[in-house]
């Protein structure tokens, strides 16, 4: 009796401390985090600590591949192709009112901003289907809006993938994109 009670509580045991263990399993680490921009910029710090009553313009989501010595444009983000704009998920901005970039309008929602780079510029494409991985599924018939982003050479490396707004006017702001030894700018207006 007393070999079957032991060997019933270490069966107990063992199946208890795998369930614990799965429970505390985490996903790996990704390599190529998500991060988050706003405009106005920081606008939740400020919103928090009451520094602001302006409205909220545009917030970006994105994925940040790092450079790790690798050839970035002409090589791993081909030429003339469609690209995520970052890395895993493909970007997403969402405006909170319509914005016109150059002479063209873009209706206030969410869009997945791709771009298609090009040595001396980059054409950034506002798509209307959202919530998906890479460019492999993307339509073009889904496109509301094209707009072409002169390249900068910039003098220094940024290693890892950059999306932010630039300015505080409170009729206008500039998405900047920057990797490797390139930077793109933007202009978008309400």
């Amino acid at each position: 009796m007393n070999k079957l009670k032991c060997l019933l509580l270490s069966v107990f045991f063992l199946t208890l401390s795998g369930f614990c263990l799965s429970q505390s399993a985490l996903p790996p680490l990704d390599k190529s985090p998500m991060d988050m921009c706003y405009y106005p910029v920081d606008y939740p710090v400020l919103k928090i600590q009451h520094k602001t009553d302006a409205p909220l313009i545009a917030r970006v989501i994105y994925g940040r591949p790092q450079k790790n010595d690798r050839s970035i444009f002409g090589d791993l983000v081909p030429y003339d192709m469609i690209w995520r704009t970052g890395a895993n998920e493909a970007t997403e901005i969402e405006f909170y009112r319509d914005v016109k970039i150059g002479n063209k309008k873009l209706a206030k929602g969410r869009y997945t901003l791709y771009a298609i780079p090009e040595t001396d510029k980059w054409t950034l494409v506002f798509n209307k289907e959202t919530d998906t991985w890479g460019a492999f599924g993307y339509d073009a018939k889904k496109d509301v809006l094209r707009a072409d982003a002169k390249v900068v050479n910039r003098p220094d490396i940024i290693e890892v993938f950059t999306i932010c707004f630039e300015g505080t006017d409170k009729n206008k702001t500039s998405l900047m994109i920057a990797w490797d030894n390139k930077e793109v700018h933007l202009p978008i207006n309400w």
